[in-house]
């Protein structure tokens, strides 16, 4: 599960040629949920543009967006919601996008998750392909396309570009870009608190190969018998003795570049709200907490879930959710049976910790789950073993399931 043996990249051309059944499979499935729910809106007689670009969290967003940071919102019950808990990347592409086009705040939030939400596809992809090869990697796109809060993909939220992000920069770890792989991740961080998902994937790929680089500089040396005084040339400086050799210095200094960069996002933006609040830097966790948000280690789900358990029929949605949390642990449990590339397991586990173990809105934990896409190669792997008219009829069944309760979801009274 540590193997970070890499391969190079094809090209740029090639590449979308090789993700191009991805990519349209993906649109088709998107394009069928947009049109379910733009049929229930309708029925109910509602916008459905409305429900997904000027809402709950996409109102936030365009806020920001509009009139910057310092918006807040006091409760009766004494809670405060402050525009502060949304991280800055979407709200400037938002703005910027609006400052050279004729689109609102609201559109350009929605042409950006549009356009994030086909180079996350391209992104799963990319991964999958890599590791199990191109029929996975199709089947992997698929699968997050049908999720059943795949309409999210399509909302002007943050989800579509924080996976697109962490795809690509899991990618370019893989494929040993650690550059990328750094810049990738701090703009991950500047996206979603879960970017320390990204940040860990690469510093645990950027350890085991300092530590694998250096076991094998160690081994080369101790291979070497020591040359007789005078006899022979002089050793060259960095030829052995646990000192890399020049061709690997550069690659070396790469990776702990990545490591310094990968951070800075998350850490930039948490800093700025403490200065920003005058609260130091633990001040973005007071901001999350006025959201009654925090990390308890599932103490309170656990509680939302049992309450469900004494009284019926709230039982059977009590006993949905646990079958649902035992699906993601078992999947999780298969990824690393199956030896998934160690960046994968990282980032897979500490977006899942963050998503049930947090003391969020209990609503959103599905769509927390979004960006855990490693979790679907095992599925994908299965799928792509199956016959093509198989799984065609598969995925065709469950994208149809997905796109009516998409349009159902989204037309209830929570925020997704």
């Amino acid at each position: 599960m540590t193997d970070l043996v890499t391969r190079v990249a094809p090209p740029r051309e090639t590449a979308l040629r090789r993700a191009a059944p991805a990519l349209l499979g993906y649109v088709a499935v998107r394009a069928l949920g947009l049109l379910a729910l733009a049929l229930w809106s309708a029925a109910r007689g509602k916008s459905a543009y409305t429900l997904l670009t000027a809402r709950w969290d996409a109102l936030w967003y365009t806020r920001v967006a509009e009139l910057g940071y310092g918006y807040e919102v006091r409760l009766p019950n004494g809670d405060v919601h402050s525009n502060l808990a949304f991280f800055p990347l979407l709200p400037w592409l938002e703005r910027g996008l609006a400052a050279v086009s004729p689109l609102s705040y609201a559109d350009a939030g929605f042409a950006v998750s549009l356009l994030a939400s086909l180079a996350a596809a391209w992104g799963i992809f990319a991964v999958a392909d890599h590791v199990y090869g191109r029929r996975a990697g199709v089947c992997a796109v698929l699968l997050w396309a049908v999720l059943p809060v795949g309409i999210v993909q399509s909302m002007a939220y943050s989800e579509s570009l924080f996976t697109a992000l962490a795809a690509w920069s899991l990618y370019a770890v893989l494929t040993g870009r650690w550059l990328t792989a750094g810049a990738l991740a701090a703009l991950a961080g500047l996206t979603r608190p879960v970017g320390l998902a990204v940040v860990a994937a690469v510093w645990a790929a950027g350890t085991v190969s300092f530590v694998r680089e250096r076991s094998a500089a160690e081994a080369r040396a101790g291979e070497r018998a020591p040359a007789p005084p005078g006899d022979g040339p002089t050793r060259r400086v960095g030829s052995s003795g646990g000192v890399p050799d020049t061709p690997r210095a550069p690659a070396s200094i790469r990776r702990a570049l990545a490591m310094l960069l990968a951070p800075l996002g998350a850490a930039g933006y948490v800093l700025w709200v403490g200065h920003h609040t005058g609260r130091g830097p633990l001040g973005y966790l007071d901001v999350q907490a006025g959201w009654r948000n925090g990390f308890d280690g599932g103490l309170a789900f656990a509680r939302f879930v049992a309450d469900k358990f004494t009284s019926f029929p709230s039982a059977l949605a009590a006993a949905g959710i646990v079958v649902g949390v035992g699906l993601v642990v078992w999947l999780y449990v298969v990824c690393v049976r199956q030896r998934q590339p160690l960046p994968l397991l990282v980032y897979a586990g500490v977006v899942t910790a963050l998503a049930l173990c947090a003391s969020s809105y209990f609503g959103s934990k599905p769509r927390l789950l979004l960006p855990a896409f490693p979790l679907l190669l095992p599925l994908a792997l299965a799928l792509s073993r199956l016959r093509t008219s198989t799984s065609a009829l598969v995925v065709g069944g469950v994208a149809v399931a997905s796109a009516v309760y998409g349009a159902f979801w989204l037309n209830g009274s929570g925020p997704p």
